[in-house]
C-alpha cells in the first residue's frame, strides 16, 4: 500500500494530519539535513498507524518535500511464533 505524505519539516510542533485515506501532513521538528526530517517523519507516522517503523520505506521523494511511503505487508501480516 502507498501513502502520499507531505512533510513540514522544522516546524513548531510535531502532528500528524489524514487529509485523504492515503494522503497525511506531517509536520516535524527536524530540519532537512542528512535525512533527521525523513527519519523522524517516518516514526511519526508509523506511531499513528500503530505499525513498526520498519514496516515503512520511503519509496520516493527522499530530497522533496511530497513523499510516498509504502507499507510493507509483508511484514504486517506475519504472526510472531
Amino acid at each position: 500500500m502507498l501513502i502520499k505524505v507531505k512533510v513540514f519539516p522544522n516546524s513548531q510542533k510535531e502532528e500528524v494530519v489524514q487529509s485523504d485515506e492515503n494522503t497525511f501532513e506531517i509536520k516535524v521538528r527536524e530540519r532537512p539535513v542528512q535525512g533527521k526530517a525523513n527519519a523522524r517523519a517516518r516514526t511519526l507516522l508509523a506511531e499513528y498507524l500503530k505499525i513498526p517503523p520498519e514496516n515503512l520505506w520511503l519509496k520516493k521523494g527522499a530530497r522533496q518535500r511530497n513523499k510516498i511511503f509504502e507499507i510493507l505487508a509483508e511484514r504486517i501480516m506475519r504472526e510472531p511464533h
